[in-house]
């Protein structure tokens, strides 16, 4: 765990939105809405919590993140870009045809990246695996595995929980991206997931429900999570702001997977650096 302030996590989580927005806008492509969710979730753990070393991207010792809902890769590729994992050159390549930053992760292709994701729904299941490597082996490493509420429609998702659960992978967090809306519509109107905190504990889970985009709640939360003895797998309920930190953006369904154009990226990229 580096010693980063709350204020200088949420001047990196700023600057990951502008770049993730950038991307987006240079590439005419992507998916902004689950990006900006998530940007405040993405800086607390690349620049605080995550034991890892960008000039060694595979060090056995590392902690593992993986972005289970990949089509949001922009905010990821904008921490590895800031972190030194590639030439930020790259950044300005989203999408490209032979870019290392492709519209889902590509483990093969990028630095940094732990699994290829984009399936929606094994993610988790990656998770279970790695963290239970971790405990056979006796290593230390944990493993973060941040999922979008959209995606717990899939049945896979529960079939990894229970395993967690069953294996007591204290060293795995799940954190849901729960912004409420997914490209079909809301959540609660296409497969409601009833009480979700609730329902995590009953899986066996250490959950924590909190504001995804306070930084404050964020940080005071995985710090619990780091101390905690109860040997249960964990997770965070986080609730966001789908498009947050763009007015136009924020709690719209069409902004799941628009790209913005030359006026609108203007004003989004005046919202951000000002802070709405």
């Amino acid at each position: 765990m580096k010693n980063v302030s709350v204020e200088e996590l949420k001047e990196r989580a700023k600057e990951l939105r502008k770049t993730a927005l950038t991307m987006i806008y240079e590439a005419q492509s992507g998916h902004p809405g689950g990006a900006l969710s998530a940007a405040d979730l993405v800086a607390a753990l690349y620049y605080r919590e995550l034991n890892i070393n960008p000039k060694e991207p595979r060090w056995p010792e590392r902690d593992r993140f993986i972005l289970s809902k990949g089509h949001a890769c922009p905010i990821q590729y904008a921490a590895l870009g800031r972190l030194g994992y590639f030439e930020e050159s790259h950044l300005h390549t989203l999408r490209q045809e032979g870019s290392i930053l492709q519209g889902h992760p590509d483990m093969k292709k990028c630095p940094g990246i732990d699994i290829s994701t984009g399936s929606l729904g094994q993610g988790l299941s990656c998770g279970v695996g790695m963290a239970l490597a971790a405990k056979r082996r006796g290593e230390d490493y944990r493993v973060f595995v941040l999922t979008g509420d959209g995606e717990l429609d899939e049945g896979q998702i529960w079939e990894a929980v229970m395993a967690a659960s069953a294996w007591k992978l204290d060293n795995l967090t799940m954190m849901i991206d729960n912004n409420r809306l997914q490209l079909d519509g809301p959540c609660e109107q296409l497969i409601p997931h009833l009480n979700l905190t609730q329902k995590m504990r009953e899986f066996g889970f250490e959950t924590y429900e909190i504001d995804g985009n306070d930084m404050g709640e964020i940080v005071e939360t995985l710090d619990k999570i780091k101390a905690s003895k109860t040997g249960q797998p964990k997770c965070i309920n986080a609730r966001t702001v789908k498009g947050k930190g763009v007015s136009y953006m924020e709690d719209q369904l069409g902004w799941h997977g628009m790209a913005p154009d030359e006026e609108q990226y203007r004003t989004a990229m005046e919202e951000l650096e000002r802070g709405l």
